[in-house]
């Protein structure tokens, strides 16, 4: 009996990145370039953030990011840790980043926990309840 073959987190993330420079392409004609490259990279930076935060979940027992004793969620994301969540240099998970994005509409590069979304002060929001992570800016808080 022959196994059966799904795909692979790579290559849905290549698919993923495809349709990105896809979509890349054609939304310059409706708007000025300059705020559409701020668009298209922060819907990308999006989406790999919130792609590698499902691969953690996944990885680490449906806990999320940020929330193992005493680890932040930028130490969980950019450094590697054990089942638990716990850092270990010589853990088998991540790095899943290598560092925390800077947003473009804001330049700040700051991830507020559990704070209110938008505002602008971050450059990221990020729940521990929910997993969510947005961009903390007044105009693209919906993204």
């Amino acid at each position: 009996m022959k196994a059966e073959r799904g795909f692979t987190l790579v290559e849905i993330l290549v698919v993923v990145v495809i349709l990105g420079i896809l979509g890349a392409i054609v939304i310059p004609q409706f708007k000025p370039a300059a705020t559409e490259a701020k668009t298209s990279r922060l819907c990308s930076d999006l989406q790999v953030m919130r792609v590698q935060i499902g691969l953690y979940k996944i990885q680490h027992n449906d806990s999320l990011p940020g929330t193992a004793v005493g680890v932040g969620f930028e130490d969980a994301m950019t450094q590697k840790t054990d089942k638990s969540g716990a850092l270990d240099a010589s853990g088998a998970y991540g790095p899943y980043i290598p560092r925390i994005p800077t947003n473009p509409f804001n330049d700040l590069g700051t991830v507020e926990i559990d704070g209110v979304l938008g505002g602008g002060t971050h450059g990221w929001h990020y729940s521990t309840t929910t997993g969510r992570f947005n961009a903390d800016t007044d105009d693209h808080v919906s993204l």
